[in-house]
C-alpha cells in the first residue's frame, strides 16, 4: 500500500501541519522580534545552520540510541539523498522542455555584464515563456543557468533587470541550490525515522514507547523544516545584497516592487493566461498594464505595510515589504 494511505502518515501529516501552524503564528514571531537587528545577515545563516545542523544531529543520534537496530538510518539517509539527487540532475532538463527555455542573446549581453561586476563566470542566459519571473537553476552537468520570462523582460529596465539577474547569479554564487538541498533533507529524515518508531512501537506491544518517541521525533522534524524555511528567506536576502551590489540599491527595490504590484493588480493572472487562447496577446496587454516606472512613493508605501508572521514564517522567501526594507540597510 502507498505510504499516503496509511492511516498513520495522513494522522503525522497532519499533526505536522498543526504544529507548523501553532509555531509560525506564535512562538517563532517572538523569537525573530527578539533577534532581529542583533546580528548580522551572514552571522544570522551561520548560527542558524548550526542550530538547525545540531538540532538534527542530537535527534538522529536520540532516536538511533533508543530505538536500537529496527532500522538502518544510513539506508534511509542514502534512500532520501539519491531521490533527491536525481531531481537535482534531472530537475535543469525538465525545466528547459516545460519552459521552453530559449537562449537569448540580448539576456546573455546582461547576465555577462552583471557576471563581471560580481566577479564570478557568466552563467547560461535563456528566456522562458511564463508570467513575470526570474530564477536559477542547472548543476554540473547541464552548467548554470539563469532564466527570465519574457514577460518581465519587457516589464523591467535596463538597470532593474540587471538588479534581478544579479540576484539570480547571487543564489548561484552561494551554491544555494545545493545547499538548500542538503539542509531540506534533515527534516526528511528525521520525519522518516519517526514515522518508523512509530510503527515498530505499534508492532511489539512491549516496545510501545518507542510510538511516543517517534511521535516526538516527528514534531521536531517540523520544527526543523520551520528552522529551514527561515533559512531559506536568509538566503533570499543574501542573493538580495548581490542584487544590489550588481546595480544599486534603489534598481534592486524597483524590479522587487514592479513584480510584486503586477500579482496584487493581477491575482488570477496565470489562470487567465493559461485559460485564453491568445495567452501573448493578454501577456502582452497585461505587462503594459505594469510596466509604467515605479515610484519612489509605492516602494515607500510598499516598505512601510505590515506583514502577515503566519505567511512569513511557512514561506521560502520573505516578504516584499521586508525584503526592501533590508535593501534600504545594506551599507555599501
Amino acid at each position: 500500500m502507498w505510504i499516503v494511505f496509511d492511516p498513520i502518515y495522513l494522522m503525522l501529516a497532519t499533526l505536522g501541519y498543526f504544529v507548523m501552524l501553532f509555531l509560525a503564528s506564535t512562538i517563532a514571531p517572538k523569537v525573530a522580534s527578539r533577534v532581529s537587528g542583533r546580528f548580522s545577515l551572514y552571522t544570522s545563516m551561520v548560527l542558524l545552520a548550526i542550530l538547525i545542523v545540531t538540532t538534527s544531529a542530537l535527534t538522529i543520534y536520540a532516536i538511533l540510541s533508543f530505538a536500537g537496530i529496527y532500522f538502518s538510518i544510513a539506508g534511509l539517509i542514502l534512500f532520501l539523498l539519491i531521490v533527491n539527487l536525481l531531481m537535482y540532475l534531472v530537475s535543469p532538463y525538465m525545466i528547459n522542455v516545460s519552459y521552453n527555455a530559449k537562449h537569448d542573446p540580448f539576456l546573455q549581453e546582461v547576465v555577462n555584464e552583471v557576471a563581471y561586476r560580481l566577479g564570478v563566470k557568466p552563467p547560461k542566459a535563456v528566456v522562458v515563456r511564463a508570467p513575470p519571473n526570474a530564477f536559477a537553476y542547472g548543476n554540473f552537468l547541464t552548467g548554470k543557468f539563469v532564466a527570465v520570462s519574457d514577460t518581465l523582460i519587457q516589464m523591467l529596465t535596463r538597470d532593474e533587470l540587471e538588479a534581478v539577474v544579479g540576484h539570480e547569479i547571487g543564489h548561484h554564487k552561494h551554491r544555494d541550490n545545493l545547499v538548500m538541498l542538503l539542509f531540506g533533507l534533515l527534516p526528511s529524515v528525521i520525519f522518516y525515522l519517526g514515522y518508523a518508531l512509530i510503527h515498530a512501537g505499534f508492532r511489539d506491544d512491549r516496545r510501545s514507547n518507542l510510538a511516543i518517541v517517534g511521535l516526538i521525533a516527528v514534531i521536531v522534524s517540523f520544527v526543523v523544516q520551520i528552522l529551514v524555511l527561515a533559512f531559506s528567506r536568509l538566503r533570499e536576502y543574501y542573493a538580495d545584497f548581490e542584487g544590489v551590489i550588481a546595480t544599486s540599491k534603489e534598481s534592486m527595490q524597483r524590479s522587487l516592487a514592479k513584480i510584486h504590484l503586477f500579482y496584487e493588480r493581477y491575482p488570477r493572472f496565470m489562470h487567465e493566461i493559461a485559460e485564453s487562447k491568445l495567452k501573448t496577446l493578454f501577456i502582452y496587454a497585461l505587462v503594459n498594464a505594469v510596466a509604467n516606472p515605479v515610484t519612489r512613493a509605492e516602494i515607500e508605501w510598499l516598505k512601510n505595510r505590515e506583514v502577515s508572521p503566519l505567511e512569513e514564517f511557512l514561506s521560502t522567501h520573505p516578504p516584499i515589504p521586508k525584503r526592501l526594507r533590508f535593501i534600504e540597510s545594506i551599507q555599501i
